[in-house]
């Protein structure tokens, strides 16, 4: 792995610390990450803007990462605001379907229907939009979340062995048991500062600039600012700054800005936030009266949970289907530019709207932001974000990546 850009120049053997440095940086779970927002990937509003340039001692980007690989908080509590901008068109609530249908279970909210406080699909609501959160944290084994919206509150907690999810607008509960030697639940889906900044950190290669961009102040925090920015042409991501405590290493705000400019398309961070060890009161949770609890493995029940008899050989064959195309999962290229391709065994392209049901109502939505290509390969459709795109070939063959539209066209020509 060759050195990252930084001010100073540095010797072999800081080259050699250097790579320890990411390696523990990428490694590293921050205990404070609480269970999470979905995924995928988020403009801060102007409440979060930096409110100064702290005169801090100077650092290389090598002695940040390696302040962020050392950081040792495992308590903290504070708001963070999250925005999310994709540039995805209404999902119109299809998301919610779509993403219960892919967990196997058949839906949230109302009786029959699963429950409305499960954290596998109320958390989708964060994939777009601004969001509200309060956060806590107490070492691995207790953290709690809490979304904030309209009057209403969701919240997630981890206490031990349980774990809570608690819608108050439906007045339900849903309750599941860690696993021995869990740190945290949702702990694939980021929610913090740290957690994002740790997935960028991952990225760090040949392919990557790494450098120190001043100072900023978040939350009222003094903090340095660690630009990342790709080397390569065609990658959709311009840069990402994570805003650095100077005191903790902890990061306390983190921003993409896409290649094409405009407002960022993830940005989380900070606007209150304290170090001192939250109550114990705080991970407490006992289901108020008149809730309606879903004990995890009932939700996964056809029977209690009312779904058809046959769902769960529909969701195998599904499953089935997806990890046939899966199974010849190739990545081309490397670094910042590298897509992933495999053919998904589909002829004649996605379904339409008309075919009907979540399919056809899948087909008709991506259709909704999807370019017509041909090359090569054929024909296809390249569905767009601000960040990652993808190109169906009509004979099955998936391209996808955080590249640009004629990145994935010159991929699929050349796999011919």
């Amino acid at each position: 792995m060759a050195p990252i850009d930084s001010d100073d120049s540095t010797t072999a053997g800081e080259g050699e610390e250097l790579r320890a440095g990411r390696r523990k940086a990428a490694r590293y779970v921050v205990p404070v990450a609480v269970m999470g927002v979905a995924a995928v990937t988020i403009g801060l509003v102007p409440a979060i803007a930096d409110s100064g340039d702290p005169d801090l001692p100077k650092v290389t980007a090598e002695q940040l990462i390696e302040k962020i690989a050392k950081s040792d908080v495992e308590q903290l509590s504070g708001t963070v605001r999250i925005n999310t901008d994709l540039g995805l068109p209404d999902l119109g609530g299809l998301e919610s379907g779509l993403m219960s249908g892919m967990s196997g279970g058949p839906g949230v909210g109302g009786d029959g229907e699963g429950s409305a406080a499960d954290p596998s699909a109320k958390l989708t609501e964060l994939v777009s939009g601004s969001h509200t959160l309060r956060v806590a944290a107490d070492g691995p084994d207790r953290q709690k979340l809490s979304l904030m919206e309209n009057a209403a509150e969701y919240s997630l907690i981890h206490n031990g062995k349980d774990v809570w999810g608690y819608d108050s607008q439906s007045n339900e509960v849903y309750h599941s048991t860690a696993p021995d030697g869990a740190e945290r639940p949702e702990k694939d889906v980021p929610a913090t500062p740290k957690d994002f900044a740790e997935q960028a950190l991952k990225s760090v290669d040949d392919t990557t600039s790494v450098t120190v961009g001043g100072t900023a102040q978040v939350a009222g925090r003094d903090a340095y600012r660690l630009v990342v920015e790709p080397k390569q042409e065609g990658s959709t991501v311009g840069a990402i700054t994570v805003a650095v405590d100077a005191e903790t290493g902890t990061p306390l705000k983190f921003t993409l800005t896409p290649a094409s400019g405009g407002a960022a398309v993830v940005d989380v961070g900070f606007t209150k936030v304290s170090f001192a060890k939250p109550d114990a009161s705080t991970f407490d949770f006992t289901p108020p009266a008149g809730a309606k609890v879903t004990e995890a493995d009932e939700a996964g029940s056809p029977d209690k949970a009312g779904a058809p008899a046959d769902a769960p050989e529909l969701g195998r064959k599904a499953e089935g289907d997806l990890a046939k195309g899966m199974d010849g999962l190739k990545v081309i290229g490397e670094g910042w530019s590298s897509i992933a391709t495999f053919d998904t065994g589909a002829q004649g392209g996605l379904p339409t709207g008309s075919e009907g049901g979540d399919l056809g109502a899948l087909g008709g939505f991506l259709g909704s932001f999807g370019d017509q290509v041909k090359g090569d390969f054929g024909s296809g459709t390249v569905f767009k974000t601000r960040l990652v795109n993808a190109l169906i070939t009509d004979d099955g063959k998936v391209y996808a990546g955080a590249v640009t539209k004629d990145a994935l066209v010159k991929a699929a020509d050349a796999a011919q």
